[in-house]
């Protein structure tokens, strides 16, 4: 089993920061890929940013590039988040997936994540 932890949500307004974190705990098959995705209300859950363990090159939505920088630390299983220019539109709950290479995950596809958090919710005020 695998255990996904969010946390550092919070409400900012536009042109703010925040970090999100998030520990992955239990088989560790599952810990090669992490990624954080968001979900709108009213809207499907997207891909923000997802990295390999091993020092793979991340990807990003188009969104969020020049924005959002996304990193690990490989000794505590620990994801992060660092989100900077916050907007309106970065309003979301927030996951954090967990996925093994098998499951050939991308960004674009959220049901190649088998393993979620409970996700932590951003706000950003205009």
């Amino acid at each position: 089993q695998v255990q996904v932890v969010e946390s550092g949500g919070g409400s900012v307004q536009s042109g703010g920061s925040l970090r999100l974190s998030c520990t992955i705990s239990g088989n560790s098959a599952y810990k090669v890929f992490m990624g954080w995705f968001r979900q709108a209300p009213g809207k499907e859950r997207e891909g923000v940013a997802a990295i390999r363990a091993g020092g793979g090159a991340a990807d990003y939505a188009n969104s969020v590039k020049g924005r959002f920088t996304i990193s690990r630390d490989n000794s505590e299983n620990t994801l992060y988040l660092q989100m900077e220019g916050l907007k309106p539109e970065d309003t979301g709950m927030y996951y954090c997936g967990a996925a093994s290479s098998w499951d050939c995950p991308t960004l674009g596809n959220t049901a190649r994540w088998p393993y979620w958090g409970q996700g932590t919710q951003v706000t950003v005020s205009s």
